[in-house]
């Protein structure tokens, strides 16, 4: 897996095979983002088959197959929108045309599996919120900060056995390394990527509302800033959001592309999980200065203070789940409802951000 690189995260885990082998198909159309491989490994990894690929771009084709050689190169979208052998398509396209894309395969009949965020906005959140009700078809986002993070899993573990009481709080701290250079012109274009806190803020709303175990949440306070990059006028290096939760858990989230270029990993990710008993928290992709082990856990409780090192404990559930609801009509790895919600939440706080000038507000 490329550490240096959040655009390459693509972790790797062990098989746990849900179903049998070519019972559930993917057809991936867009390439745009290298997420496509970290949500294709969990769905392979968890039994499924990716059977066709559509991109206009030859070179990440060649790539991609390389990397899934079961992978046949489809003619276009269409050909696999009207393939009948398909039962899921996953996209990471560009942002802006993922919407597109998703509505069309679940009223072709087929389940949806989307890089975050799913959407730039909300014309195109309630598009797919109609195509999910109309088609009876399971929609997913591939928010991965959690779902393919072990120390994320490991922490859901130690919140059920109530080692830290109730959740109230939730702090998320999404910083990412930039590589300028690397970046294709789409990426610094507002209307195209979203804004930053639809793009990787949606992955820390996520948390929010996950540890808060909490179903809906509203805005209270949002900001965003381009502290660092005056050629992209457009782009937003920096932004932060405050929710309050229904349930009365509360969360803040920060993200950025400040990642140092000393530092280990593409992002020194954090969560920190505030309960009535005792605090949980994750140091993700990398523990700062110290080990060269990812997925460290910290607690401290009425018993004590403890680390654990999650690396092969829990594995990665969801997709073997995700699978298992796309089959069997049941939705227990993620709530639709729940997944829009967040998106919803997202495209909310960048809409309702105040925008930080260098002279302030």
């Amino acid at each position: 897996m490329q550490r240096k690189d959040g655009q390459m995260y693509a972790p790797v885990g062990a098989k746990n095979l849900v179903c049998n082998p070519g019972e559930f198909t993917i057809g991936v159309i867009g390439l745009d983002h290298g997420h496509i491989y970290g949500m294709c490994n969990g769905l392979v990894e968890a039994g499924a088959m990716v059977t066709h690929v559509y991109d206009p771009d030859q070179e990440k084709l060649a790539a991609f197959v390389k990397a899934f050689p079961s992978a046949k190169v489809a003619s276009s979208e269409a050909a696999i929108f009207d393939n009948p052998g398909i039962d899921l398509v996953a996209t990471a396209a560009i942002p802006s045309d993922r919407s597109g894309i998703i509505t069309k395969a679940l009223m072709s009949g087929k389940h949806a599996f989307s890089d975050k965020p799913a959407m730039t906005n909300l014309d195109q959140l309630e598009a797919v919120r109609s195509a999910v009700e109309l088609s009876g078809k399971r929609f997913g986002i591939y928010f991965s900060e959690r779902l393919h993070v072990e120390a994320a899993g490991f922490a859901d573990n130690l919140i059920a056995e109530g080692f830290i009481g109730k959740v109230v709080q939730t702090i998320v701290l999404g910083p990412h390394r930039l590589n300028k250079g690397s970046r294709p012109a789409w990426f610094f274009q507002k209307e195209r990527f979203g804004g930053i806190l639809t793009d990787i803020g949606s992955h820390q709303i996520d948390q929010i509302l996950h540890y808060g175990n909490a179903k809906h949440a509203r805005v209270l306070a949002s900001k965003v800033a381009n502290y660092h990059n005056p050629d992209h006028p457009d782009f937003e290096d920096f932004g932060d959001a405050s929710l309050l939760c229904d349930n009365g858990s509360s969360g803040y989230f920060r993200v950025d592309w400040f990642t140092a270029d000393g530092l280990r990993a593409w992002g020194d990710g954090r969560t920190i999980i505030l309960g009535t008993e005792g605090h949980i928290e994750l140091r993700k992709y990398v523990d700062l200065g110290r080990s060269d082990t990812p997925n460290m856990v910290y607690m401290a409780n009425g018993k004590g203070e403890f680390c654990y090192d999650a690396n092969n404990t829990v594995g990665f559930p969801f997709f073997g789940r995700f699978i298992r609801d796309c089959l069997d009509g049941t939705e227990f790895a993620i709530s639709q409802q729940y997944t829009l919600h967040i998106m919803e939440l997202a495209l909310t706080a960048q809409k309702l951000a105040t925008r930080i000038k260098e002279e302030g507000v």
